[in-house]
This record gives structure tokens, sequence and C-alpha cells, in this order.
């Protein structure tokens, strides 16, 4: 069986999508239910088939997801309303499209900078209690408290820590 030539093929489109908050692990095939779910509900059966999403690739906290070209306006409506999956609450925000999925790969390489010890510190307060420091995106901050019991996560900016 020969493959299809380029005119005949389909076109497809690749969204970019990052997952918040950061270190949340989901599965691409609950990803995938939920996504679907999410375009069927707000576009109907008609335009979820149009669209056609589907999970890609998964690399830590970035999802690469395909749908049919000129479709990609109604998925990133449809993954903006996302708010749970499997009972974990997350948001899913656009970073990029993109017609391949190497150039968002490579999109994915040039936002992973490297935080090196001495720019972030380990531990921070916030309203005079002990967190620590989760991960750090250039402004962005996530903690979580310091102890076993009653573990809270917040997300703040630089301008939100307090000196120690």
């Amino acid at each position: 069986m020969s493959t299809r030539p380029p005119t005949l093929r389909e076109k497809h489109r690749y969204l970019l999508v990052s997952v918040e908050p950061a270190g949340t692990t989901i599965n691409q095939k609950d990803l995938y239910y939920t996504i679907s779910d999410a375009t069927t509900s707000l576009w109907g059966d008609v335009m979820a088939a149009v669209i056609m999403p589907a999970v890609v690739a998964a690399e830590g906290r970035y999802m690469v997801i395909r749908c049919r070209r000129g479709t990609e306006r109604e998925l990133a409506i449809a993954l903006s309303t996302i708010t749970t999956c499997r009972d974990v609450r997350i948001a899913l925000r656009l970073v990029a499209a993109s017609g391949t999925i190497e150039s968002l790969r490579e999109r994915i390489r040039t936002v992973k900078t490297p935080i090196t010890e001495d720019s972030v510190p380990s531990e921070c307060t916030f309203e005079k209690t002990v967190f620590q420091i989760h991960q750090c995106d250039g402004q962005k901050v996530d903690v979580i408290e310091k102890g076993f019991k009653n573990t809270n996560r917040l997300f703040l900016t630089r301008e939100d820590l307090e000196e120690l």
C-alpha cells in the first residue's frame, strides 16, 4: 500500500499546552477523555468530530494536542474551559500552535531554562509561615508549606515572598 501524496493528506495543527499547577501529573488517556468531553459539551458532537482533538505527546508539564487545520481557535477555547481531570484540579494554558510537532518540542526546550541554586532559595516565608519552594518559573513561584500535616500549596509571585 502506498502513502498518500501530501496534497491528499489531512492537514493538522498542533497546540502546545502547559498543565497548571506545575508538578501535576496527568495520564495522557485521561486528558484525552477530558478534552473530548469539553469539546463535545462546548461545540457539540458534529463540531467535535470536525476538530478531532487528540493528545499526541506529553513531556513533563507540557502536552502536545493535535487538531484539524482551521479548528485551532475552537480547540483552544474548549481547552480553556477544562478545570478538572480525574478529580485533579488543573488548568490548561496555550503556549504555542504549530504545523509540526518538532517545532513545538524545540519551543519546549527553549522555555525550559535551568534555574541555578543561587537564583532561587530553597525556602521562603509568606504571612509568617515557612514554605518550601517547589518550582520557580520566571516571576511565578509555587510553594508548599513545610511540615507533614495540613500541607498547603500556594502560587505566588517573586514580589509576594518575604526575606528570611
